[in-house]
């Protein structure tokens, strides 16, 4: 996980909470991008994958802001939803980076967009909203530290347009996430260090955190692994 600077103790935290589990998602992800003949297929499948998880951020953002909205009572929920609200707008679109990635690869029209999404983005995304619903909306927090704390690393594309023989322009969303997602990491710790949290709600953070690491590095070894299919609804 990338440095962040100084953080508050609550981020900090969290921080080193997610750090005991890191290796697990960093292994997943070599494992993902190793070199070889499967590079270009398992590439595909990424892309895939990640327009049915990225697609779902400004809509679990919104609904966790309207939640939080109908909470003026609570401490957390005003500064949560300003937040959201913010955050939602700057994500907004980034499902269409990946949509355009495909097709720069070759993918059909649709491909992605008609694509029944599989159980383990299901598992991944779902949990969200139950927390939201059934919890609190600050569990999206968790979310969000795992997804922007994990960004691709910088040179990431250049490597995967050299290896695969696709074109540079087919790896645009890994090249900006590269570059924007270190800065919303940074104003996501300070947030944290700004909202007065219960020890509950540091904690369902902390389980929210620690679910997403589970289930995205089970999602990166399923692409590791293939089959490389579309549309597949069992992986």
């Amino acid at each position: 996980m990338r440095s962040t600077g100084a953080t508050s103790p609550a981020a900090a935290l969290l921080r080193l909470e997610l750090s005991l589990v890191q290796p697990v998602l960093r292994s997943a992800a070599a494992r993902m991008w190793r070199s070889g003949p499967g590079l270009p297929a398992r590439y595909r499948h990424y892309l895939h994958t990640m327009h049915q998880v990225i697609r779902a951020s400004v809509p679990l953002m919104e609904r966790a802001a309207g939640h939080c909205e109908a909470l003026p009572h609570d401490p957390v929920a005003p500064p949560l939803a300003r937040y959201l609200r913010a955050h939602a707008e700057e994500e907004r679109g980034h499902d269409d980076w990946l949509l355009t990635d495909a097709a720069v690869c070759g993918a059909p029209p649709g491909e992605l967009t008609a694509a029944v999404p599989p159980a383990r983005v299901a598992a991944l995304v779902g949990a969200q909203y139950y927390w939201i619903e059934h919890s609190h909306p600050v569990a999206l927090l968790g979310y969000i530290a795992v997804l922007e704390g994990n960004a691709p690393a910088p040179g990431l594309a250049a490597r995967l347009a050299r290896e695969t023989g696709l074109p540079p322009a087919a790896f645009e969303t890994v090249r900006l996430h590269a570059d924007l997602d270190d800065g919303h990491s940074a104003d996501l710790d300070r947030l944290i260090g700004r909202l007065p949290l219960s020890p509950q709600q540091r904690s369902l953070i902390a389980v929210s955190a620690l679910h997403t690491v589970t289930a995205l590095a089970e999602l990166f070894d399923r692409i590791a692994t293939g089959p490389h299919t579309s549309g597949s609804t069992h992986d």
